[in-house]
């Protein structure tokens, strides 16, 4: 999932917010914060951030849908089945290229702008950091709670967990340094990633000239897929214990931190809470980031169509095709706000409900893994054994466009999403903490 461009002393000629600035400003004199960021996530939502996170779940279950699919000989590092060709390997190419490794990079950086969001509306209303960080532990940890129970009985590939872990460590570490000591760490873990990234790209270059020894001998035997295990229980096994090594690891292999990171330097400019006023930082963003996530997902398409590489050499690509999708989100997450900017106050039926989706994307994101488990997995109804990439996509969209009308009902009713309601239960308690805005 990603991620600025103004500082706080381009903006000191600006009138006052209607709040007081004192209240607005968090307690930490380091933070460069624009305070009108921070207004504006105390007064309410605004549309981009949450129609990011609607279409965002489009891509999602596009990218998921993949992994519930069994019985074939499948690729060594991602979801997708080899053996395909025609529109099956077509639209496996573009799903490589666009979608695969950009749609969760997007997720964690507005995961990321969210998190400095929620901080923002507590030290607006005064809560001391003290609380306010009591309050995104105890949201984050109990992420990390829903996320394991989600991969217990639906999906293997939970990523709720793996942004709660992150969240923590976020928060207790880096949500209040200044934003010189955060674009440093950004700029170390993104180096980081390309250095592991070029050095797989070299290993695969020395191993498909066969100095080193047959490639495909690299790739080992794959292990079946929890999708196709026919016993529930077993399939509930593998899935806690694929998410248990997992969860740790996406901390671990810096990519969601990264994009968390970018979320909140992004957030504290407000580039999507204001969009129209950010717009050609917003156009330089989506260029560049989508230029470069499509360009890292080309390397793993080109190796999927057996182009470059064999089909067992698939981490040779793999780094550098993560560290494109970072930036692939980040670009996605700016268009999206382009989007917003251009639709202004003139929204109409259709983005009104995927800002609805986005309101509650954990909701709709679980959502999916209910519709997909019985319907895809060899458990269920096990069309997962049977259906094409493509068809399969196809499903993907007839999922989020479920998950689309029943947002919209919930909007019309003025409702939360009943995770939303839940997380914010036991996150918010008792404790007298500044509530968050409408359906947040």
């Amino acid at each position: 999932m990603s991620h600025p461009d103004a500082h706080p002393a381009q903006h000191a000629h600006r009138a006052a917010p209607p709040m007081p600035v004192q209240a607005a400003a968090p307690a930490d004199p380091r933070l460069e914060v624009d305070l009108a960021a921070a207004a504006t996530a105390a007064r309410g939502r605004s549309l981009a951030p949450d129609l990011a996170r609607g279409l965002m779940l489009l891509l999602i279950a596009l990218a998921n849908v993949p992994w519930w699919l069994h019985g074939r000989e499948q690729a060594v590092t991602t979801a997708h089945q080899l053996g395909h060709g025609g529109a099956d390997l077509a639209w496996q190419v573009v799903s490589l290229v666009a979608i695969d490794g950009r749609s969760y990079p997007l997720f964690a950086f507005l995961f990321g702008y969210g998190m400095w969001q929620l901080y923002s509306r507590q030290s607006a209303a005064g809560t001391p950091w003290r609380r306010a960080r009591g309050l995104l532990q105890r949201r984050h940890a109990w992420m990390l709670a829903l996320g394991a129970v989600h991969a217990l009985l639906l999906w293997f590939g939970d990523i709720v967990g793996a942004y709660g872990l992150t969240g923590l460590v976020v928060a207790a570490l880096l949500l209040r340094r200044s934003d010189r000591v955060l674009a440093v760490v950004a700029w170390s873990m993104a180096g980081v990633l390309l250095l592991v990234g070029l050095l797989g790209l070299a290993g695969g270059l020395v191993l498909s000239t066969g100095v080193a020894g047959d490639p495909a001998g690299f790739g080992g035997a794959l292990l079946q897929q929890a999708a196709g295990e026919g016993d529930y229980l077993r399939f509930a096994l593998d899935s806690i214990g694929a998410w248990l090594v997992a969860t740790p690891l996406q901390l671990l292999g810096l990519s969601v931190p990264l994009a968390v990171v970018l979320g909140i330097l992004a957030a504290r400019r407000g580039l999507l809470d204001r969009p129209a006023e950010h717009r050609r930082a917003l156009v330089r963003i989506a260029v560049g980031g989508i230029a470069i996530g499509w360009t890292g997902g080309a390397l793993a398409a080109a190796q999927h169509a057996g182009l470059l590489f064999e089909p067992a050499l698939g981490w040779a690509t793999m780094g550098l095709s993560m560290l494109a999708g970072i930036a692939g989100g980040v670009g996605y997450a700016a268009l999206f706000g382009l989007v917003a900017a251009a639709i202004g106050d003139r929204q109409g039926a259709v983005s009104r409900a995927v800002a609805a989706v986005g309101k509650r994307s954990l909701s709709c994101y679980l959502v999916q893994s209910v519709l997909f488990a019985p319907l895809l997995a060899a458990w269920g109804l096990g069309l997962g054994g049977v259906l094409s990439p493509l068809q399969a996509a196809g499903l993907a969209v007839a999922v989020w466009l479920v998950t689309l009308a029943v947002a919209a009902v919930l909007e019309r009713g003025g409702r939360r999403g009943p995770a939303e309601a839940l997380l914010r239960r036991l996150s918010y308690g008792r404790r007298g903490l500044a509530a968050p805005s409408a359906m947040r």
